[in-house]
């Protein structure tokens, strides 16, 4: 019982974990939605997090079963993913990455980052785009707390059997 318990709370966090990250990236995005400059003199790129399945996890294993994309194509995988060697076991790998997209076009001549044509090279974030991935996140964050409230109430409830 106690197991499955901290298995509970283990992968619950886990998706805590992620779904924070989720919202700092939707927070930076938003924050950067006019930055024309970043660090490397180009338009900021939007943050992107990609959440992944750690093989060898029992998750992985349901996850595999469930939509086999492992056996119709070994191809579908992009790299290969282990178990921290800690001993302690992730079922998620969150990975932020940068979105590849050409920046959008503004013309506005005045602009001090404006070219010789008079275009400004803004970063292509979508403000709607953003709040929907803030608000999933929310609520995903929001349910796993939720799974951790009820596991808690449900140990407490056994032992006081």
């Amino acid at each position: 019982m106690s197991e499955n318990l901290f298995t509970t709370f283990n992968i619950s966090s886990q998706g805590l974990s992620v779904q924070r990250q989720r919202l700092s990236a939707t927070a930076k995005n938003i924050a950067n939605v006019n930055t024309t400059k970043d660090i490397d003199g180009k338009p900021y790129r939007r943050e992107i997090v990609g959440v992944k399945a750690i093989k060898g996890t029992p998750f992985a294993s349901e996850l595999r079963n469930q939509i086999e994309l492992e056996t119709t194509n070994p191809a579908h995988t992009s790299r290969s993913l282990s178990i921290n060697p800690e001993g302690y076991i992730n079922t998620l790998r969150a990975e932020i990455s940068k979105d590849n997209s050409q920046p959008r076009l503004i013309y506005e001549p005045s602009h001090p980052d404006a070219n010789e044509d008079g275009y400004v090279a803004v970063p292509n974030i979508n403000i709607v785009t953003e709040m929907v991935e803030m608000i999933a996140a929310q609520r995903a964050f929001e349910a796993n707390a939720s799974v951790i409230e009820s596991a808690k109430n449900m140990a407490r409830d056994s032992l006081e059997i």
